[in-house]
């Protein structure tokens, strides 16, 4: 029996009667996958429109594609380019034809579109987003939903008043490790109280994109806030309270030293580390390295009863499966010595090792008119402002307050709805 969580007061970091993304473990997940894929006469009752047909809007397309409750009804780019292979990703999925726009308005103005992502470059989020909030249809933001927290407030301000949902993309917090993580602490509460949580992630550099965007703190909003809001997400939820105070440290040591893009040098962080505090006196830590060979991810909680370690191992060979698994330090625990874990091998392939699957399938869930609890706007934000805090704590070398740093930006009324 699904269980919902019924509260009496709303905070910042939870929702009301919502089932959660973490009630079913991965494994329940997975038993729902083969009905997706062998269902042959899907029925289409969704049309999408994809702005933006880079590497993540191609993710979108391919794992859209594979739900089969929705149709790629069209896409919008300014890069011809980009809606070439946009179309080539589809047609190998699908014989279907898609529409290709040639102004965002058009796109967006379409009275056969039902939802809208937005999948181009972080500076052009919230520009694109107040445009296509007027046809007040439900809208998906890739993260981060802005590049400075003012332009994500306003986001966040404007959801309040649209009439349709608003969906943020912070897959993370369906990876299957993360799914598991969060069902053993929150609802099998086999740490007890929760004390401290650490996350890492070990990467290779940033691919390219157009325009080498990525590689410069003005257009990605810096690499705390670009790449990094996926683990101060996750942080931030499992807390389950309001952040008090960031100390960071990192900077800019292998790639993309001497990099140069039209006379401009780049200028992001490819390594960091940052300390949170939380009011409810939980304390976190997240560690970045972006010059590995290989990815890793680790998230390390530990509790009154013990200690739970998740973890993915992946590899830039994509012929290789990626590696993930749950080790809980409870004694008599199902998962004492550790358990692989995972998604079938042909949505694991799909994008972000399955996560971006499940993405849609909540999105496609709150176009059937059902509560879920997929990322919103106010989580969103949060996540920004304390990756934005840690940048900050990084540059003046100084501990920085949450709230100091919300009214700084003024966003200080966020803390206390």
């Amino acid at each position: 029996m699904a269980r919902y969580l019924l509260q009496v007061t709303i905070t910042d970091w939870t929702l009301f009667m919502v089932k959660r993304f973490y009630e079913e473990t991965s494994k329940d997940r997975s038993k729902r996958v083969n009905e997706y894929l062998n269902n042959q006469c899907r029925n289409k009752k969704h049309n999408l429109l994809i702005i933006g047909t880079g590497l993540i809007g191609r993710e979108h397309i391919r794992v859209a594609s594979l739900l089969g409750a929705a149709k790629i009804h069209g896409i919008y780019d300014t890069n011809k380019k980009s809606m070439d292979l946009a179309e080539e990703e589809l047609q190998k999925y699908s014989n279907e034809k898609l529409i290709r726009y040639n102004s965002l308005k058009s796109a967006y103005q379409d009275p056969a579109v039902d939802a809208i992502l937005i999948c181009t470059p972080n500076y052009t989020h919230h520009q694109i987003f107040l445009e296509v909030a007027k046809s007040g249809k439900p809208i998906f933001v890739e993260k981060p939903m802005a590049t400075s927290l003012k332009d994500g407030a306003e986001i966040l301000r404007l959801s309040s008043k649209h009439p349709a949902f608003i969906q943020v993309g912070m897959q993370y917090r369906y990876k299957a490790q993360y799914v598991d993580a969060f069902h053993e602490v929150k609802v099998l509460k086999s740490l007890g109280s929760i004390k401290t949580i650490s996350m890492s992630e070990y990467r290779p550099p940033f691919l390219d994109k157009v325009e080498q965007w990525n590689k410069f703190n003005e257009f990605s909003g810096g690499t705390f806030v670009e790449k990094c809001c996926h683990y101060f997400d996750l942080i931030n939820l499992l807390a389950d309270g309001q952040p008090k105070d960031v100390f960071a440290s990192g900077g800019q040591a292998v790639n993309f030293l001497n990099f140069v893009h039209e006379g401009r040098k780049s200028d992001i962080d490819d390594h960091g580390f940052a300390i949170i505090n939380y009011r409810n006196g939980i304390r976190a830590n997240f560690t970045l390295n972006m010059f590995a060979s290989e990815f890793y991810e680790e998230l390390v909680i530990t509790g009154e009863k013990g200690r739970l370690v998740a973890s993915e191992k992946a590899s830039a060979d994509k012929t290789r499966q990626t590696k993930a698994s749950i080790m809980v330090e409870v004694e008599g625990h199902q998962h004492y010595e550790g358990s692989k874990i995972g998604y079938p091998p042909s949505i694991e392939k799909s994008g972000h090792h399955g996560a971006t699957f499940f993405e849609h399938e909540a999105l496609i869930s709150q176009l059937q008119q059902n509560e879920v609890d997929a990322a919103t706007p106010r989580q969103g934000l949060m996540a920004m402002l304390v990756a934005s805090a840690a940048q900050r704590s990084i540059s003046e070398n100084n501990v920085v307050s949450i709230a100091e740093h919300a009214e700084r930006n003024g966003i200080k009324e966020i803390l206390n709805q």
